[in-house]
């Protein structure tokens, strides 16, 4: 079973993950997210509430996409990052660079048009 679920909105696509995103998972969620973009879905809600860990792999997979994203217009928002997860993407300096919320309705609320 793959470690994500996806909840198609109307102007956005919410993908939830669950468990540990590593160098394994993280093949995973890079071919959904390649899905969307050939299928031109560029608001993007990632749901990181249930997820324990974060390695550079799965981090690597938001971060090839994001330029991609901007270019056309899109949007990435994520939320629910536990404090071991935000400390990875602090560490980064990612929370500077991508939009995160503590919360999935304050995501929603930053992706509707």
């Amino acid at each position: 079973m793959p470690p994500y679920r996806t909840e198609v909105n109307d102007t956005f696509i919410s993908i939830f993950f669950e468990g540990d995103l590593d160098a394994n998972s993280s093949i995973q969620a890079d071919e959904q997210l390649s899905q969307l973009m050939k299928s031109g879905q560029y608001r993007l809600h990632f749901d990181f509430t249930n997820v324990e860990y974060i390695s550079s792999a799965g981090i690597g997979v938001f971060l090839s996409y994001q330029d991609e994203i901007s270019e056309k217009g899109g949007k990435m928002v994520f939320s629910g990052l536990k404090p071991r997860v935000f400390n990875v993407f602090q560490l980064l300096g990612l929370d500077q660079l991508l939009e995160i919320t503590p919360t999935s309705s304050e995501a929603l609320e930053r992706l509707k048009v």
